[in-house]
């Protein structure tokens, strides 16, 4: 879901990082305080989906951003079903679903660099008590741009460890995952020492 930027022209594309990610918070405190029973969840749903319309998202790409959330929701039903209702498990569920898809809504309509660029404006004022805005800034970064590379690696090496029918042995895939995945580290730390991340 991280750093998947769809370029638009919606009226969500053209608002401001910060003023996204602040009505971000607010809605999910709002869907989290508010939103009590199913038909109060089918009502946001509806909500949700028109902005998601409205920022002219294909159905499929809005789909996708939710799919890796399907087996933690179910857990959660089943565990909801049988120590409170059928119900509240509906309302629970729809409130993490919206929750995820508002989160996945701004990421689609929003650049990454407008987001770091906010955050590390925000965290402005902690420079009186010696925190680096610029440096929390570079921490997101990368940890935005590792998300998909550690990813790619993950799938690279399941490919080739079916292809050399092991793909039932956890140490062929977590071996070499490990192995690629700190020689990427080792990589990525020279690159920035060799732009003089550290020289201060």
């Amino acid at each position: 879901m991280i750093g998947l930027y769809r370029p638009g022209d919606s009226l969500l594309h053209r608002m401001p990082a910060g003023l996204k990610l602040l009505l971000l918070i607010l809605s999910i405190v709002a869907a989290t305080v508010f939103v009590r029973t199913p038909l109060e969840v089918g009502v946001v749903v509806v909500l949700v989906g028109l902005l998601f319309v409205v920022a002219a998202i294909p159905w499929r790409v809005a789909v996708a951003q939710l799919r890796p959330v399907v087996w933690m929701l179910l857990i959660i039903a089943v565990f909801q079903v049988l120590i409170t209702s059928p119900s509240r498990a509906v309302v629970v569920c729809g409130v993490l679903l919206i929750s995820v898809a508002l989160a996945a809504l701004v990421t689609l309509t929003t650049r990454v660099t407008d987001m770091l660029d906010t955050v590390s404006r925000a965290l402005g004022p902690l420079r009186k008590v010696g925190v680096d805005p610029d440096r929390i800034g570079l921490l997101l970064a990368l940890a935005i741009r590792c998300i998909p590379l550690l990813t790619g690696i993950v799938q690279e090496v399941a490919q080739a460890r079916k292809a050399r029918g092991l793909q039932w042995s956890m140490t062929a895939l977590a071996t070499p995952v490990l192995v690629r995945a700190l020689r990427t580290a080792d990589a990525m730390g020279d690159a920035l020492v060799a732009r003089g991340v550290d020289d201060d």
